[in-house]
């Protein structure tokens, strides 16, 4: 799918492109593509001279590689955009290039992106263009903005992670922790664990990428305080997200510990029923051993005695386990 972005009253307006000539009626500042044909990359790259490379959504390049400037003039920058999807949440990974100093090229002052699936980062920007006018001004504008919203849509989630984890701690602190309870909190501490950690890389991804921007001297004094200004939100969110683990390990060993109070509860069942019957185990051992012939035959009376004595030998363990209270 290519997109184009135009700038019209200070609005973004979004045209979808379905042909090579349509290009030659818009003047974008924003050329998306997501899951591009073969075709469309032709068509970009007759139409704008920009070649896309290979490996611009490899999962696989180097950290160190993802953020350079090629010798026409063109950055490069591959950045991860977190998906917080509740059933399967993810990165996806984004190319943009951009063209800042070669003015033979029609690509010059157009970012361009490159993606396989939609981004949620995308759509909000896309809903706040429309609505304010002046928000975007060019296509650097539209990477810093991008980012922007990544670090708003980071903590987002992060407040949702605090949401959910409230609930999962009245769960654990409500004293009544049984073990179906505990296997479903310990999913859900999972879940939040792994979404925390997803947040702190997306984060350090996308410090990584407006740093790379700032050193570049691409922005003017605006973009440039509003880059600090994003970089100084991205430090905010560290210190939530080292909060949440932190929160999250409480959980983890306040559960585990209900888990064990449980277990010992079994054990401790055991071991009274077992203290309780040596003395009775005892006393039949020695009943059966002090008769020359089968008891019913020598003592009518034999066998009710014998099981009084074993009841009432019985009794005192259980009584002495519940005075000092280790029944209860």
């Amino acid at each position: 799918m290519l997109n184009i972005f135009t700038l019209a009253n200070g609005r973004l307006f979004q045209e979808e492109i379905e042909s090579m000539e349509e290009l030659s009626r818009f003047q974008p500042i924003w050329v998306d593509l997501e899951s591009p044909t073969p075709e469309e990359k032709r068509w970009i790259k007759q139409y704008y001279g920009l070649s896309i490379p290979e490996d611009a959504m490899d999962e696989d390049i180097e950290e160190s590689a993802r953020f350079y400037k090629e010798d026409n003039g063109e950055l490069h920058i591959r950045s991860d955009f977190l998906v917080a999807d509740d059933d399967e949440p993810h990165t996806v990974r984004v190319a943009f290039i951009l063209n800042t100093d070669n003015d033979e090229l029609k690509s010059k002052g157009v970012l361009f992106s490159i993606h396989d699936e939609d981004v949620p980062v995308f759509r909000l920007l896309r809903m706040r263009a429309r609505r304010a006018p002046g928000l975007i001004e060019d296509a650097k504008e539209v990477l810093l903005k991008l980012f922007d919203a990544d670090a708003e849509y980071s903590a987002d989630t992060l407040e949702e992670i605090y949401d959910e984890l409230e609930k999962v701690s009245k769960k654990v602190l409500s004293g009544d922790m049984t073990d179906a309870l505990a296997g479903e909190v310990l999913g859900a501490i999972a879940r939040h664990e792994d979404m925390s950690g997803r947040i702190r890389r997306n984060v350090m991804d996308t410090r990584r990428a407006v740093s790379f921007m700032v050193r570049s001297k691409m922005l003017n004094g605006e973009q440039f305080e509003e880059a600090r200004q994003i970089l100084r939100d991205m430090d905010s969110l560290d210190s939530h997200t080292a909060f949440l683990f932190d929160k999250i390990n409480f959980l983890m060993d306040a559960t585990v510990g209900f888990i064990n109070i449980n277990q010992n509860k079994i054990i401790k069942i055991f071991s009274v029923a077992s203290v309780a019957l040596l003395p009775p185990t005892l006393i039949a051992s020695l009943y059966g051993m002090n008769f020359k012939y089968m008891p019913e035959l020598d003592w009518a009376l034999g066998y009710p005695y014998a099981l009084m004595v074993m009841l009432a030998s019985a009794l005192g363990p259980m009584w002495y386990f519940r005075h000092r209270g280790w029944l209860k």
